[in-house]
């Protein structure tokens, strides 16, 4: 489960998930390994389209339906690349008891800094 934590400055909360990107990138580099020609390729492809995309979206003279193309193309590509990587579950999955106890946490992480950084004198709804 996520564990939510004050930042070291106290002014917000932190929710830690670098051991979820650790995994990811170790199950790319195991792929990699098994198959560097194919998933080099589709690195190369999908870094290719998210150039684009990045160009669509900055570039004040690119229409709209080119920016959905790109978009749908980079989506595709990060498809590719998902289903060559070995499976990992990366979305937490919270039953009910879970979830009430994490938004609980991060309520309480909340309106500590609120109560905190309130300017004296100033009451908050």
């Amino acid at each position: 489960m996520i564990r939510p934590q004050l930042t070291a400055d106290g002014l917000a909360v932190r929710l830690p998930i670098a051991g979820r990107v650790e995994q990811l990138l170790d199950d790319l580099a195991l792929a990699y390994v098994e198959d560097p020609a194919t998933l080099g390729a589709l690195l190369a492809h999908h870094g290719d389209n998210i150039a684009a995309l990045d160009h669509a979206i900055c570039a004040h003279d690119v229409p709209e339906y080119d920016r959905a193309m790109r978009a749908a193309a980079a989506d595709g590509s990060r498809e590719a690349l998902a289903a060559e990587a070995p499976a990992t579950d990366l979305d937490a999955l919270l039953d009910p008891d879970q979830a009430i106890t994490l938004a609980g946490r991060i309520t309480r992480l909340a309106a500590h800094i609120r109560n905190r950084t309130a300017p004296e004198g100033t009451t908050r709804p």
